[in-house]
């Protein structure tokens, strides 16, 4: 069975780069610019057009994940790539009414409204009113915020009869699978304008989602929730999002119950979800953007003090997001092009770099006969990649943090990854305490320091420094542990073996096109 060749997958800021050029190589030529949305790369390879997703859904997310890694990690963008996913985005709100819209085909107008790509309209507007200083996006968002207001009651839903008689289509959907989605980017709109009236709609939107969905027993209710789980995901992460704005200490304990309790229904230890929990889906068929929120709650349950979660955050990113990326195109064959469309050209130039549908231990989960990378994944993945590279090493008025064990340097730290130089090494540049995250596998004790004249001093899953030195290299040797563990999948097990909280190898399950050495 084929491993492909998987390069440079420990760099966080080295997937960040890649993706952004995949985003920057999205465009249909031959219909205005506009993005794809649909991708296949196996056993034949295309791009095209979605009724549902193209202008309302992809631009929002890859200018939420290019925008991002300009203004998170400094990366120089296509701004090009920026204007055409702008003016495609922009393009989806010139229908009758100011909410996301979609043509039913190419050459047709914009009929189809699906509540779904409310998030992702807001996720535009956001990132171009922040990084982008956008006059337009932030009077579009407000004539939006508006319209939902008018158009959407918690009791009774969408006005579809006012929202036919504009002559749109209203796809329906339970409410997580729709509106609820776009909790996370209002919070955003609300912190780059301080505009209240998106923090009010959030507010709207969160109280029905914890009264009726993310109830205190943590559960998961398909039924109720609906199937699609990256829309269950995209929502445990907005709760978050607006916890961690307004303080709110109960809503953030009601995410962390349900991230400890219904989200393992649909979630393996790696941070692999399924893409839909209805009984027929394919046990192994993921989804990228359900992991990358996984991740983002993840490190916001762990600014709150939940330390462990940023053990989970380091799992999910060793163990799969990162290695799902696409760094081995040479499975993908150029298809016959005949017409010279646009959605045949450089397919495997413009899937490198992709995220999609990953199964836990490679690129084809068994089962399926094509392997896929919806293009709006690529945005998902990069954003979250973006919230993690953000959190390695914080400083804040408690003093220096390293949450996560990546090859990381600001102007005010050094960071030397354990899993790429042996051991871990830290040196801070400007005075402040340091606090070192212990991992949950390491007993502190174990743990030897130089460096640092300081007593080893545990406290709260760190190892804290009152005084550490300045420009100086402190070096923690500690054992990367060997573990294996099971993922439980709906029918099979696969064992993973462990460093760390890196995969040395897994169980391939006979499956082709995989990410590790195979377990024996």
């Amino acid at each position: 069975m084929s491993k492909l060749e998987q390069v440079n997958t420990t760099d966080i800021l080295d997937a960040i780069r890649l993706g952004c050029r995949t985003m920057s190589g999205v465009f249909n030529a031959d219909d205005r610019d506009i993005p794809f949305f649909g991708s296949q790369v196996w056993p034949d390879a295309r791009l095209s057009f979605s009724s549902a997703h193209s202008e309302a859904h992809v631009p929002g997310r890859h200018l939420n994940a290019l925008l991002n890694a300009e203004g998170a990690a400094g990366i120089e963008i296509d701004e090009d790539a920026v204007e055409k996913h702008a003016r495609a985005a922009f393009f989806s709100y010139e229908g009758p009414v100011a909410l996301p819209l979609n043509r039913e085909r190419i050459d047709g107008p914009l009929t189809n409204f699906i509540p779904h790509n409310i998030r992702e309209g807001f996720h535009a507007l956001y990132a171009l009113a922040l990084y982008r200083r956008s006059d337009r996006a932030q009077e579009v968002a407000a004539s939006s915020i508006r319209a939902i207001f008018y158009l959407w009651d918690p009791v009774k839903g969408w006005n579809r009869a006012a929202i036919e008689g504009m002559g749109l289509k209203l796809h329906d959907s339970t409410f997580i699978i729709g509106v609820a989605r776009c909790i996370g980017p209002l919070v955003k709109y609300y912190r780059a304008t301080g505009y209240g009236p998106a923090l009010e709609l959030a507010l709207r939107l969160k109280e029905k989602a914890i009264a009726e969905f993310f109830l205190p027993d943590g559960g998961y209710d398909r039924e109720t929730f609906g199937t699609h789980t990256h829309s269950t995901t995209c929502v445990m992460s907005s709760l978050a999002q607006l916890a961690d704005l307004t303080g709110d200490g109960p809503l953030i304990e009601r995410v962390r119950t349900f991230y400890n309790n219904g989200l393992f229904q649909i979630r393996d230890a790696l941070g692999w979800v399924i893409e839909n929990s209805g009984d027929q889906a394919n046990p192994d068929f993921g989804e990228i953007n359900n992991t990358g929120d996984i991740l983002e709650t993840a490190l916001i349950l762990g600014r709150w003090g939940y330390t462990e979660c940023f053990q989970d955050a380091e799992r999910i990113l060793r163990g799969h997001l990162l290695p799902s990326q696409l760094r081995d195109t040479s499975f993908i064959s150029e298809p016959p092009n005949p017409d010279g469309e646009d959605g045949r050209r450089r397919m495997a130039d413009r899937h490198l770099g992709a995220f999609g549908f990953p199964a836990p231990y490679g690129h084809l989960p068994l089962g399926r006969k094509n392997i896929s990378f919806n293009l709006d994944i690529v945005g998902g993945g990069v954003a979250s990649l973006c919230e993690a590279y953000r959190e390695i090493a914080t400083f804040d008025r408690s003093g220096h943090r390293v949450h996560l064990f990546f090859d990381h340097e600001t102007p005010d730290i050094k960071v030397t990854s354990p899993y790429t130089q042996g051991r871990l090494r830290v040196r801070i540049k400007r005075p402040a305490p340091l606090w070192v995250r212990i991992p949950g596998w390491v007993a502190p004790d174990a743990i030897k320091v130089q460096g640092a004249e300081e007593p080893l001093r545990p406290t709260g899953g760190y190892l804290y420094f009152a005084q550490p030195p300045v420009n100086r290299e402190i070096v923690f040797d500690f054992p990367l542990t060997k573990s294996e563990i099971t993922l439980n999948h709906r029918t099979r097990s696969i064992r993973v073996r462990l460093v760390g909280d890196a995969v040395e190898a897994m169980e391939d399950v006979g499956a082709e096109f995989t990410y590790f050495e195979k377990i024996f």
